[in-house]
């Protein structure tokens, strides 16, 4: 005869093993690899996206480990390499990665209050330049290199829509779309390619007249920076990071977290989400994703 204290404990061991059982072979599992692309420096990178990692930690019992490289080329090592489970980076990025690695997009965040940015085309206004065509032979600089999605591919294919090839202007490049701002308002450039949220933001805002400054031309919209994961991950885990990532919107812990990452919403997001980068990318590198 089993007695009911005996009933009692017997009953709570089974749901005890039932409901930690999950989280007892998660542990067993190797570390979960967020890999962030070197948009800031390393220790900035931390600062902003450790308690992301954290909170999917929290959400999928397992450790997840932020890898912040020390450059691009160690970065995108890591993305050849697939060494990252889970990996944030632009739109070129994302749609080489699917297409050599197999990368799925899972969500997309926004920044600055929008979900989508666009390439510009600017010039200061004193310049006399008022089109496009008007920059046949002269100077351009740009916001990053030729992989840099918004301020060289989407600004670049706009500079494609009016007339101008690759070889019409000459080429410069500045460490970020920033710099190049700062750069075209201090004369060392006839115009600049950058995003068009460039030119509000604070740290380049605080240092020139923005009124001495015209954009020529915007290019359509793409959707914000992607999150992306192996394809060979397991559909439970990618479904329950996926709706980790969707939950920040829904509380102020979450909003924090997101405040922390400089991001103001994540959005979910499918493969086709990025086509018209795919387009963008093709026409001004012939590159085909």
């Amino acid at each position: 005869m089993i007695l009911p204290s005996a009933v009692s404990r017997f009953l709570f061991l089974a749901i005890a093993f039932t409901l930690l059982g999950p989280l007892a072979s998660f542990a067993d599992d190797e570390p979960l690899l967020m890999g962030v692309f070197p948009r800031r420096n390393a220790t900035l990178t931390h600062t902003f996206f450790s308690p992301l990692a954290q909170h999917i930690a929290q959400a999928t019992g397992r450790e997840v480990r932020l890898i912040a490289s020390k450059d691009f080329t160690a970065f995108w090592q890591g993305v050849k390499e697939k060494r990252y489970d889970i990996v944030h980076y632009n739109q070129y990025h994302y749609v080489r990665s699917h297409r050599e690695q197999g990368y799925e997009v899972i969500v997309r965040h926004g920044e600055f209050g929008s979900a989508t940015l666009s390439g510009a085309i600017s010039v200061r206004k004193d310049s006399g330049i008022r089109s496009i065509k008007e920059l046949r032979g002269k100077k351009i600089i740009f916001g990053g290199g030729k992989q840099a999605m918004v301020s060289y591919i989407a600004a670049s294919y706009e500079l494609r829509k009016h007339g101008l090839q690759h070889g019409d202007y000459i080429e410069e490049y500045a460490k970020n779309p920033p710099n190049a701002a700062l750069a075209l308002y201090h004369r060392q450039a006839d115009a600049g390619g950058t995003g068009d949220i460039v030119w509000s933001m604070p740290n380049v805002i605080k240092q020139i007249k923005r009124g001495d400054i015209k954009i020529l031309a915007t290019s359509e919209p793409i959707l914000h920076l992607p999150w992306a994961v192996k394809k060979e991950m397991d559909p439970q885990l990618r479904q329950t990071i996926e709706e980790a990532f969707m939950g920040l919107n829904n509380s102020a812990e979450g909003r924090e977290i997101l405040k922390r990452a400089k991001v103001t919403a994540i959005h979910k997001a499918v493969d086709s989400d990025y086509d018209l980068p795919r387009h963008m990318i093709k026409a001004v590198l012939g590159e085909s994703y």
